[in-house]
């Protein structure tokens, strides 16, 4: 672990490359009394400051990410009971009260953002000096007053400012009107400004928590001035930038004093092609959704980088169904030569049946073996960057032609779904059938047994002209019950 950093500086560039569409770099993030973090690489996403399906033993025996992203709107809901959030009532006795709160393994890394990753958008926008957050009691408004005192309370290692983004799947592809995105812009520069002075009083530029700046997913001549701002204002109080559009790096030339930054992808990723496509253009960490929904899905990540000679002409899927019943008596590992835990102890048909089960280990498993996946993954990517440009642009070309673009739906059901954490929007279907429902709706009535309870049709044993039985009483013994032939067997 490291146990002290210069200033705000905690990020060093070892090796740029460059390649057609950009120059992936490769460095290491050292951040005191945190395992050091060599890029390209990840951060893990929690829910309610946890891993999915991962308790923090696990975590800490048998998975290797260096960092985690946690939202404040999970942990900050209000309600008549408890008008002060638990996590501002807990007491710890040297350590970050986010790491105690949460129990995180203390070598991790944690990042603190208003909202979740991917965040559920909220009906009623942002304000002019505020955010929309949706906590498990309800949307709720977080001004920079309440986020500074936040952070200085639960002291996370790294924090992204407060900024006006429209969230949702579709932003990339459709973005807010230019008066919109003109706005956005104004907001956060002004926010990050009051967000700067309120975390350094007076001048005082001790802060705890490393500050990485938000970029927006808007056009760059919308942000120019923000950019601006930026580099030449805020660039000495700055550990880093959080990009929430990895297509603003390329018009980044003309900001040369924020190249040595750190790059933390706030982008929405849905497969490793995109996270490729990324570092190709110059990203360093990245927040990477689909490992979560994979698993919660039953897929078992079976890629890698570079990609494994094969003879196959077909592409490769990304991953496999372990709800397939090809699996059902499989003794073969989640994926051929993996190392991981769940690979080296266990087989296919075990966790398949744990995912038949029902059994959260099921779950555990795949989201061991997934991390592990994508920790060689990036490993991979490392070690091609290192190799120089020609080894790299090789890599990237095979690795495009091996998988498929985008990782395999599972066929079964996914886990119990936990309350606002996961909530559809715009007439969305439920991942999971519900349990129990009313008998009659949705056309499943038996119009037969509606006949016999209004008193129009006979059923049974009754309908087929056989006595209906006798059922007997509390006094019959089982000499009386054999006699009358009652469970009568075979001989």
């Amino acid at each position: 672990m490291i146990e002290s950093s210069s200033g705000h500086v905690i990020f060093d560039v070892l090796r740029t490359i460059a390649v057609d569409g950009g120059g992936p770099r490769v460095g290491r993030l050292a951040i005191p009394k945190r395992k050091q973090l060599d890029t390209p690489n990840y951060f893990g996403i929690t829910s309610r400051g946890a891993i999915p399906h991962m308790t923090p033993d696990v975590i800490a025996k048998h998975t290797d990410f260096n960092g985690s992203y946690m939202a404040l709107e999970d942990f900050v809901e209000k309600s008549e009971k408890r008008l002060v959030p638990a996590i501002y009532n807990i007491e710890s006795d040297g350590t970050r009260i986010l790491h105690a709160y949460t129990a995180m393994p203390t070598p991790i890394a944690t990042v603190l953002g208003a909202r979740r990753h991917p965040a559920v958008i909220a009906p009623m926008g942002n304000g002019k000096d505020y955010i929309s957050i949706y906590t498990s009691t309800g949307f709720q408004q977080l001004k920079n007053k309440e986020y500074v005192r936040a952070i200085q309370r639960l002291q996370p290692d790294i924090v992204i400012p407060l900024a006006d983004l429209t969230f949702g799947t579709t932003i990339k592809h459709k973005l807010p009107t230019p008066k919109r995105q003109l706005r956005m812009a104004e907001r956060t520069e002004d926010w990050l400004a009051e967000f700067i002075k309120l975390m350094n009083p007076e001048g005082d530029n001790t802060t705890k928590s490393y500050i990485f700046a938000p970029l927006l997913p808007v056009s760059y001549p919308m942000q120019w001035e923000y950019l601006n701002r930026i580099s030449q204002d805020h660039v000495d109080q700055l550990s880093g930038l959080a990009v929430y559009d990895a297509d603003i790096l390329p018009d980044l030339g003309g900001h040369s004093s924020l190249d040595p930054l750190p790059r933390l992808s706030m982008d929405f990723i849905t497969s490793p092609h995109e996270i490729v496509r990324q570092i190709r253009l110059g990203l360093d960490i990245f927040t990477v959704p689909f490992i979560n929904t994979a698993s919660d899905a039953g897929i078992a990540l079976t890629f890698a980088f570079p990609p494994p000679a094969s003879i196959a002409t077909d592409r490769q899927p990304l991953g496999i169904d372990m709800w397939s019943q090809d699996h059902q008596i499989s003794l073969n590992p989640l994926a051929d030569g993996c190392e991981c835990y769940a690979c080296t102890k266990h087989h296919r048909a075990y966790v398949q049946h744990l995912l038949n089960a029902k059994e959260m280990l099921g779950w555990t498993l795949l989201q061991i073996h997934n991390h592990h996946v994508l920790n060689d993954f990036f490993k991979g990517i490392r070690a091609s960057i290192t190799a120089g440009p020609s080894t790299f642009q090789e890599d990237c070309e095979r690795f495009y032609s091996t998988y498929e673009s985008e990782p395999p739906r599972g066929t079964g059901e996914r886990p119990r779904a936990r309350g606002y954490h996961f909530k559809g929007e715009g007439g969305q279907p439920k991942i999971n059938r519900p349990a129990w429902e009313k008998y009659g709706e949705g056309g499943t009535e038996d119009p037969t047994l509606a006949g016999e309870m209004a008193g129009l049709a006979v059923t049974g044993t009754a309908a087929e002209g056989v006595d209906t039985p006798v059922v007997p009483d509390s006094n019959t013994d089982a000499k009386e019950l054999y006699k009358k032939g009652f469970a009568e067997i075979d001989r």
